[in-house]
């Protein structure tokens, strides 16, 4: 049985070690230097855009009188973007709107509170998924994201471990990627303004005048579009950046299964027909339709080949709900993290030599079985660190120090029920069982409770305090391992080679 305990401690080793060195550790910004940035979403954007999509649901279905949306100016005041009714014939109604007459028929529709909290946890949190799904497509899989401050504030925190050039970075995430295919009703036109007087000021029912991008310092000009889209961002399916036969690069992108089949039916029924393709409320082409297309479609006139893989990306990984602001923006040198690797270092070597020192002062032969288990609770904490990708930063340097008090702590504990059985006049090895059996609840007890509160630290905190929690978890997980198993294993050891050296009494 012995000899299975030993093989046992000895596989954990090798797997810890092997871990460590085929899987090193990430750090986190505040160690390894990178920067951080601040954003704001737009909540106004997704409020403004719900309230557009509601006023159509009920013009749609017959509302009679005039309605009109009157929109959210600023993040803070998003929730009260309202829908105004005028000349109704009766009281309007919509799922998650609040109803209020304001005069002889006239109504206010105001979005209901639990219809304003649900809609705003969605826009954070497809922004979140959004911004992750970028920045891993640029190979930055250590970057986190997570909401600073209160949901009503709508700011993020993005940090970047290794990066110091944001530029790119900020004008990917920025990009909302809100793709179209429109119709052609007309154009192009020199402007917008000349458009809309050639139409005399007024536009035909379901169309709206969209202004083109630039492409190598000129226009493509403003043309008369359709509302409704044939295929938006969300069918896009794959999209990749390639070399076009003529010269120049394209953005090749292949549509999900359901729209594959809206597009070959509209494709068939247009051809000859022109369509442009709008991102982000600018035309980027226009084109004329000379055959049927299924699933797939090209974005030409990209100036370059990351111009071309900028926007493979942006269509991948999905369009922002809202528009977003930056706030603030820090760059961390490495010669910093440096520094706190370094000082945490120092602490952390500087309690566990004093630890060490105490525990094999007081507790002699034992101290030194305590102190094997705390390396190999620090071996495996590692580990655990490397194969599950956590990102190491400071206050997870806290919770690794923090798993040295622990650790020390079972092993006070088992000592200390020992030496209660050996003044009852235990023999040895009588004494360390009962002791071992006698503190496995308590510590198991303590280690709990502890997980616990680290669980609700991950689930409510931020980015700092997850890692102190993460770091922690794991640490406790470990150390019941070492203290428990490991250090039994080797009293049992000693034991067998010579009992009378194997005492803890004073």
């Amino acid at each position: 049985m012995l000899k299975l305990k030993l093989l046992i401690i000895l596989a954990v080793m090798l797997v810890s070690i092997y871990f460590i060195v085929g899987i090193p550790i990430r750090l986190g910004a505040d160690l390894r230097g990178g920067s951080q940035l601040t954003l704001q979403v737009h909540l106004q954007d997704a409020f403004n855009a719900e309230a557009q999509e509601a006023a159509a649901r009920l013009r749609v279905a017959g509302q009679p009188g005039t309605v009109e949306v009157a929109e959210a100016r600023g993040v803070f005041d998003a929730d009260r973007v309202s829908i105004q009714v005028m000349g109704a014939s009766a009281r309007p109604q919509l799922p998650g709107w609040f109803t209020k007459e304001t005069g002889p028929s006239k109504y206010r529709l105001s979005l209901e509170s639990a219809a304003v909290v649900r809609l705003r946890e969605e826009i954070l949190d497809q922004t979140l998924r959004v911004i992750e799904r970028k920045t891993n497509a640029l190979g930055l899989t250590e970057a986190t994201q997570q909401l600073v401050g209160s949901p009503e504030n709508a700011e993020i925190l993005v940090e970047m471990p290794g990066v110091d050039d944001t530029e790119r970075i900020k004008r990917l995430i920025g990009t909302a990627a809100v793709l179209e295919w429109l119709d052609v009703k007309g154009g192009p036109f020199s402007t917008c303004e000349a458009a809309l007087a050639a139409r005399g000021g007024v536009l035909p029912l379901n169309t709206q005048l969209v202004d083109g991008a630039l492409r190598e310092d000129r226009s493509i000009g403003c043309y008369l579009l359709s509302r409704n889209p044939v295929i938006r961002g969300t069918d896009v399916r794959n999209a990749q950046p390639n070399e076009s036969p003529s010269g120049g690069w394209v953005t090749t992108f292949v549509l999900s299964q359901d729209a594959a089949k809206r597009f070959e039916s509209y494709t068939a029924e247009n051809i000859n027909n022109r369509a442009a393709i709008v991102l982000d409320h600018k035309i980027i082409s226009v084109a004329t339709i000379v055959t049927k297309i299924r699933d797939t479609g090209q974005i030409t006139g990209e100036p370059s080949q990351q111009a071309a893989s900028d926007l493979a990306l942006n269509l991948r990984a999905g369009s922002l709900p809202a528009s977003v602001e930056y706030m603030d923006e820090r760059t961390v040198g490495p010669s910093l993290g440096a520094d706190s690797i370094r000082q945490g270092m120092r602490a952390g070597v500087a309690g566990l030599a004093a630890v060490v020192t105490v525990m094999c002062t007081y507790y002699k032969g034992a101290g030194v079985n305590a102190t094997i288990a705390l390396a190999l609770n620090a071996l495996i904490l590692v580990a655990a660190l490397s194969y599950f990708g956590a990102v190491l930063t400071l206050p997870g340097i806290a919770g690794v120090i923090l798993t040295i008090g622990m650790a020390v702590d079972s092993n006070v504990l088992i000592f200390e029920r020992i030496r209660e059985e050996q003044r009852a006049g235990k023999s040895m090895a009588a004494a360390v069982d009962a002791g071992f059996s006698r503190a496995l609840s308590s510590i198991i007890d303590t280690h709990v409770t502890t997980v616990v509160a680290c669980g609700c630290l991950f689930l409510f905190g931020a980015g700092p305090v997850r890692g102190f929690a993460t770091t922690l978890t794991l640490g406790l997980v470990a150390n019941v391992f070492t203290s428990v198993f490991v250090s039994k294993a080797l009293f049992d050891w000693k034991l067998g080679r010579n009992a009378r050296r194997m005492t803890i009494k004073r």
